[in-house]
């Protein structure tokens, strides 16, 4: 009788496992976090019935990565170029301090939309593909991306990045190549499924490149050491989640001259000791390493989770 009983505790626990490892992404994040809604940035990207990984030989690339690993490396050339015009004034800023972010004040702007439209995979799927610069022939040869070619550079790019150590005891990182590797990343950094998980949304679509955008509305809705999960340009989605130190998470609802409206997210990093000091934040704004915090807008491609407890809603 024991024995039987044994056997059929197994069989079902060996069902559980089974079924519970193929259950979609959508129903993963439902169970493991049943109090936070998805936001668009993933609901978006789900898996399709039938996608094939190498249907589509591409890398996906989104407009802007400010804000993504300021601290990792100096600015270039390049990287300062960027970022002026014919007069040697910057165009705009993609840094700013703290206490620009204020009712009334009005910036110069990209648009906030994204155009990062990689696919998630099923963890199954993503995982049989190699993601490491040791396989590089083998991933290009999956996608079937010429090796000369500027996607190919981008792969290399991606994965150098994601493979960068990390470069203090503050900060944790992560490169989730699927939905379900992100959540099981969340909730071992975070230490709780009560969480909220949110992204910058856009009403309308500029058809300008840059514009002011006059601010409405400023909220402080979280601090303390939050995730930010950035989608890389991959041929399929790919986030790079970290825990950068203690932040302040803002909301701040504007309006464009042309009637675009924006709930722009903006994370302000209250200590900046440990970045690159010849990053590109402090030739911008003309500052030292860890003398004060420093804040960037997110496109609505990116992502902010933080612990529900420690959501406030403070108005600038």
């Amino acid at each position: 009788m024991r024995s039987q009983l044994f056997f059929c505790l197994s069989f079902f626990w060996l069902a559980f496992v089974v079924s519970y490892a193929a259950i979609s992404p959508e129903v993963y994040w439902k169970v493991k976090l049943p109090n936070t809604q998805m936001p668009k940035a993933i609901k978006d990207f789900l898996p399709q019935t039938g996608m094939k990984t190498n249907s589509n030989p591409k890398v996906y690339h989104g407009y802007f990565d400010f804000g993504m690993w300021p601290w990792h490396h100096a600015a270039t050339k390049d990287d300062i170029r960027e970022l002026k015009d014919d007069s040697n004034r910057y165009l705009y800023k993609p840094y700013f301090f703290e206490k620009k972010l204020k009712k009334g004040n009005i910036i110069n702007f990209p648009t906030f939309k994204d155009k990062n439209d990689a696919p998630l995979l099923p963890r199954q799927v993503a995982e049989s593909i190699p993601f490491s610069s040791k396989k590089i022939l083998e991933i290009l040869n999956h996608f079937s991306i010429d090796g000369n070619s500027e996607d190919a550079q981008t792969i290399k790019d991606s994965i150098n990045i994601c493979e960068k150590p990390e470069i203090h005891h503050k900060e944790k990182k992560f490169c989730a190549t699927s939905l379900e590797s992100m959540i099981d990343f969340m909730l071992s950094e975070l230490g709780t499924n009560n969480i909220q998980a949110i992204t910058t949304e856009v009403e309308g679509e500029s058809s300008q490149i840059f514009q002011k955008y006059t601010m409405k509305k400023v909220e402080q809705i979280a601090d303390g050491n939050n995730m930010v999960c950035h989608k890389v340009d991959y041929p399929y989605a790919v986030h790079y989640c970290h825990i950068g130190g203690y932040t302040k998470t803002f909301i701040i609802s504007m309006v464009g001259v042309d009637g675009t409206k924006v709930k722009a997210l903006s994370v302000c990093h209250q200590d900046t000791s440990f970045w690159n000091p010849k990053g590109l934040p402090f030739i911008v704004l003309n500052v030292k390493a860890g003398t004060t915090p420093i804040c960037h807008f997110l496109p609505n491609d990116q992502i902010v989770i933080f612990p529900f407890k420690e959501a406030s809603n403070n108005t600038i």
